[in-house]
């Protein structure tokens, strides 16, 4: 054998063991790719964990300690509930800028309504309820049936929703003392209770129990896959027997029921019915939802991601505050954030594709 088939002997014995290199490369990436693809809130609960932890070294107890802890999920119950409702709207590849109007008007509604016109608690809470969820389906029917621009309407849903609910409260403020003495039930979901050194209230319950039932609706039923297949291409579900007016209808009303509850919340939250607050409710919202991986373009995500997403900022605003920062970094960081999650939605569907 001369020296040249020696040199081919074993180049070719060489390149077997390079080209499965190569696909074991090609593997690890694939691999990685797939479970962000299968399980998007797989990447928000890595960034939530990772805050937690590193949080957690630099703080020691005084974040690590239960009382922190459950804090946190009180200061974001409110923004958790409303990001659910923005969560089944974006997946159908919309946006819903009025969610934290219809929170605010639904919560002034069940103030008003017990203390101006003397009606039973319970049944101002039910009209609150009742109005949240037809403003929701105000919103769906403009978009479904007269085919406008989901930006567009909620834009100004938003923009006729805070007028009236300025001009109906006359920007009255019912106080906190006035509604526990008279309508304790308006309170009801900032009743706290204890579980070993945590505070939870039942606001926080709400959240969770909500975030839950959501995500098995959304995965274990018709109308979940419904609302993905709408928001991955509204044509070809069409053809498929969706009906995707009806779907869209039910999205944005099931979404305006949610945002009263969340207004419920929010009288128990701060203890009173005030119709200025919660005027950054749909920009909190939409934060979350993207950092918590439902992709902007629809059809993908998971409900589950949004409040690990909204989860991430309460750690960073609790973290930043007890290890004295300004208040500055907080925003930065939760943008820097905002646009890694858009970058890696993106990616993923560059590779997908």
């Amino acid at each position: 054998m001369t020296q040249s088939d020696n040199f081919e002997v074993a180049a070719g014995s060489a390149k077997p063991e390079i080209a499965s290199f190569d696909d074991h490369e090609k593997g690890l990436v694939a691999r990685f790719h797939h479970a962000l693809h299968t399980t998007p809130a797989l990447v928000p609960l890595i960034v939530l964990l990772a805050a937690v932890v590193v949080f957690g070294l630099i703080l020691g107890s005084k974040f690590f300690s239960p009382f922190a802890l459950t804090l946190i999920l009180q200061q974001v119950q409110i923004v958790g509930i409303v990001a659910a409702a923005q969560s089944l709207v974006i997946l159908t590849a919309g946006i819903d800028l009025s969610v934290g109007a219809i929170a605010v008007i639904s919560s002034v509604l069940m103030g008003q309504f017990t203390f101006r016109y003397g009606v039973p608690p319970v049944v101002s809470v039910a009209c609150g309820l009742a109005f949240g969820t037809a403003i929701g389906a105000v919103n769906g029917w403009l978009i479904a049936r007269m085919k406008l621009p989901p930006f567009i309407v909620t834009l100004g849903m938003w923009q006729i929703v805070l007028a009236a609910n300025f001009l109906y409260s006359a920007n009255e403020t019912i106080r906190s003392q006035d509604i526990a003495k008279q309508a304790p039930l308006l309170q009801l979901l900032g009743a706290k209770f204890k579980v070993g050194g945590a505070v939870f209230t039942l606001g926080v319950v709400l959240m969770i129990v909500l975030v839950l039932m959501l995500a098995y609706v959304l995965k274990h039923t018709a109308w979940g896959r419904h609302v993905y297949a709408v928001g991955d291409d509204p044509e070809a579900a069409e053809l498929s027997g969706v009906n995707v007016k009806r779907v869209l209808i039910s999205v944005y009303a099931l979404a305006g029921l949610i945002c009263a509850f969340a207004g419920w919340a929010l009288i128990g939250r701060i203890g009173s019915v005030s119709p200025t607050s919660g005027q950054l409710l749909n920009i909190e919202s939409i934060t979350a939802v993207v950092i918590g991986g439902i992709s902007l373009f629809g059809g993908r995500g998971s409900i589950l991601g949004t409040m690990f997403g909204a989860l991430i900022v309460g750690v960073f605003t609790l973290g930043l505050r007890l290890s004295g920062a300004d208040a500055q970094w907080t925003f930065l960081l939760i943008g820097a954030l905002i646009i890694a999650a858009v970058a890696v939605d993106q990616w993923i569907r560059k590779v997908a594709a």
